[in-house]
């Protein structure tokens, strides 16, 4: 059985070495001058954490995926073309913010800010000035992850950014940033310490001087991660980021998390927050009407706090201040305030982190997932499909012995997938691939005579064999064992 190993590829790329060059011993030259790649498929999405829209275009988006850059539409998520490849010198994408006054002036932070353990860091802050056509690096290489860019509404020399910082080790380019000269130059306004940084950043609709930046601890680890810590949680400034002062009025205090921060632009006196705690009871979607003077706790739904290091966002309508989304495993809405968040988008993909509204007609949103990117134009009653941008993350590679081959891996977030290595009969790649068990991320076995066969991993030790003649799966783990529930140290 021929394997192949890959890190963390975004789609799968084939090449053919001509025999007569394996005895070489240039590997490097080999692979520079005589390879060709060509793209087998997936044409699926993978995970993305960062969109955003063009105001005044009703149809044109763009996405940031945390392997595959930064993708475009121009006809409301029915087709997706990359726009970073070549110019973003880093796949991992953490923010994306547009120009109200000039939408052509984009900016891409790099570093995707939910942190798993497989999250890249990013090489800073990049700039289009010509609506994403080409890209200019503009600095900030060592802020690791990206949480946010805020351009100032009326004069896109301005221009704001949280760094989480680089989420493997300490380093003192953490907080917020703040260029006056549209990025040519940044001074960091905000900083607390080499362990704590800027995961969100909110502007006053009313006042640009008013901004509000969630803080967060946020370290990982081989072994662990460390989440959250006591100099983490909300802080403003009323004079463009001269001063800083946290505030605490109502707000869980001590040991804190990750923070998401909304403010209405129907009414900017009302602001929510919704912030981890260590007391599950101070845990929550909080809420001011009174620009931040007071906080007070207005739901404590559990299905809004999972895992609340990776999801802890929070979203207001533009138009309607008792309307407010938070992302999570499911999307939520609520048209009370934030005390009831009832009804939940059927979006095509669990595993919620981003949203853009278009600031004049709330029913036009992009929401971003562990699948994609994906485009509402009615409110949410239907989203595009994600089964047209090939931005899936793969670990592992193996094909089988079969020929033309396959190829076979396990997506991150998804299932696993087998593609034909050259399709047939004209049909499209997207047409003609299956899952063969398993999981997300799985390593992957093709038996050496037979095919039809494949053994495939998934969560807690459970290894699959799939008969692909019958569609018969069967679990054929070392031993018998029901894991829901199970913790780690309990698996033998």
């Amino acid at each position: 059985m021929k394997i192949c190993y890959l890190l963390c590829c975004t789609s799968i790329l084939i090449f053919i070495l001509p025999p007569s060059l394996l005895a070489q011993s240039n590997l490097d030259s080999i692979f520079e001058n005589t390879h060709h790649f060509r793209f087998a498929g997936p044409y699926r999405g993978g995970r993305c954490t960062a969109v955003a829209g063009i105001p005044g275009d009703q149809h044109t988006f763009l996405m940031g995926s945390t392997g595959g850059g930064v993708w475009k539409t121009s006809d409301a998520g029915q087709s997706w073309r990359n726009v970073s490849d070549g110019q973003i010198k880093c796949g991992s994408i953490g923010s994306i913010a547009v120009s109200s006054k000039a939408p052509y002036i984009i900016f891409v932070g790099t570093g995707s800010d939910s942190p798993r353990g497989n999250v890249s860091p990013g090489i800073g802050v990049y700039k289009s000035e010509d609506g994403g056509t080409t890209w200019t690096h503009k600095g900030l290489d060592r802020c690791g992850q990206i949480g946010e860019i805020v351009i100032h509404p009326n004069n896109p020399e301005i221009v704001y950014l949280a760094a989480l910082g680089n989420i493997f080790k300490s380093n003192e380019e953490r907080g917020v940033y703040r260029s006056m000269d549209g990025g040519d130059s940044w001074q960091q306004i905000l900083y607390l310490s080499d362990t704590v940084g800027a995961i969100d950043l909110e502007m006053d609709p009313r006042n640009p001087k008013v901004l509000y930046a969630g803080m967060w601890r946020a370290e990982r680890k081989p072994w662990t991660m460390i989440d959250g810590g006591s100099e983490g949680g909300l802080y403003r400034t009323r004079d463009g980021g001269e001063s800083w002062n946290k505030v605490t009025n109502g707000l869980p205090t001590g040991l804190v998390g990750k923070i998401g921060i909304a403010i209405s632009p129907a009414n900017p006196d009302r602001i929510w927050v919704i912030q981890q705690a260590a007391d599950e009871e101070k845990g929550g979607v909080y809420r001011s009407d009174d620009g931040a003077k007071s906080f007070s706790r207005i739901c404590r739904d559990h299905k809004l706090r999972q895992r609340g290091w990776y999801y802890s966002r929070i979203f207001a309508d533009p138009l309607d201040e008792n309307t407010v989304y938070v992302t999570n495993t499911g999307f939520y809405k609520s048209i009370d305030g934030g005390k009831n968040f009832d009804h939940t988008y059927r979006v095509p993909h669990g595993d919620n982190h981003d949203l853009w509204i278009n600031p004049s007609n709330p029913d036009i949103m992009i929401n971003s997932n562990d699948g994609g990117a994906t485009v509402t134009l009615n409110g949410g009653a239907t989203w595009s499909e994600q089964n047209n941008q090939p931005t899936p993350e793969f670990y592992r590679l193996t094909v089988d012995n079969q020929w033309p081959f396959r190829l076979y891996a396990g997506q991150q977030d998804n299932t696993t997938i087998s593609i034909p290595s050259r399709s047939s009969g004209g049909l499209d790649p997207k047409q003609v691939w299956y899952s063969v068990g398993g999981g997300e991320s799985a390593d992957i076995a093709v038996h050496p005579m037979d095919p039809s066969i494949v053994y495939a991993t998934t969560y807690s030790g459970i290894v699959t064999r799939i008969n692909l003649k019958t569609d018969e799966v069967r679990d054929v783990g070392a031993y018998p064992h029901y894991t829901e529930g199970t913790e780690q140290r309990d698996l033998k």
